[in-house]
């Protein structure tokens, strides 16, 4: 399994990982629960409205943990993609969002990791770390 396949399937599973961000120097932290693959790219959603859209902007470097029995902490810049086509993948991966975004409503933000780095730990085995 590529490893960004294995990073996107494990915060799948896992349904809700943490996403923190700066706002100035105070880190934020919340729930997320989109991750998926479009174009060879992992990607997230959000609203661009929403304070972690403009955090992001001011400082797109970021930390994904999530939890299953092991844990995922990812690191890399977060980078928007503007286009209709990479909201509408998004937007039909989780059709639930479908209640509160639509592609081009000018709140629909969507972002892919560059540079990812995810680290996998556990309380019973080394690191281990992969790139994508």
């Amino acid at each position: 399994m590529a490893a960004i396949d294995e990073v996107c399937a494990f915060l799948k599973e896992v349904g809700t990982y943490y996403l923190a961000t700066t706002d100035g120097d105070q880190p934020r932290v919340r729930p997320f629960g989109t991750a998926h693959i479009f174009e060879g790219k992992l990607y997230i959603q959000t609203g661009k409205s929403k304070d972690v859209s403009k955090q992001i902007e001011a400082n797109p470097k970021f930390e994904i943990c999530g939890f299953k029995g092991e844990w995922v902490r990812i690191t890399g810049r977060l980078v928007e993609d503007p286009r209709e086509e990479a909201q509408q993948s998004m937007l039909d991966a989780y059709p639930s969002l479908q209640k509160m975004y639509a592609v081009g409503d000018g709140n629909t933000v969507v972002y892919y990791i560059e540079d990812g780095e995810a680290t996998f730990s556990s309380f019973t085995a080394a690191p281990r770390t992969v790139k994508f």
